[in-house]
């Protein structure tokens, strides 16, 4: 299992929006990061930046990202949550959300 914890910036202007999609996602979309084996998912807020952490337990993550970006549900989804969202200009090629170094970890 890895454990991933990502940040991006939500635009003011769209905070509300973005909460209240969160509210109440949509099923296809929670069932496919299901399905790309995602579990434990949330999403934190705090001034400014969204926080999320996740645990991945499959054994292809490149290919289960693929996966999820090709799902029509989650690309319509995107359509919605993307636009509320502003990614650090440190975040690596290719990043939408920007990878975070665990720093500690207690079980």
């Amino acid at each position: 299992m890895i454990r991933r914890g990502s940040v991006i910036k939500v635009k003011t202007e769209c905070l509300k929006e973005y909460v209240r999609l969160h509210a109440n996602p949509w099923e296809a979309v929670n069932q496919k990061i299901k399905e790309c084996n995602i579990q434990n998912y949330s999403i934190y807020y705090k001034d400014g930046f969204l926080f999320s952490y996740y645990e991945y337990t499959g054994n292809d993550f490149v290919a289960d990202m693929m996966k999820m970006a090709e799902d029509p549900a989650t690309q319509g989804w995107w359509k919605l949550t993307d636009p509320c969202q502003e990614p650090l200009v440190t975040r690596r090629e290719g990043e939408w959300w920007a990878s975070m170094e665990e720093v500690f970890h207690l079980d």
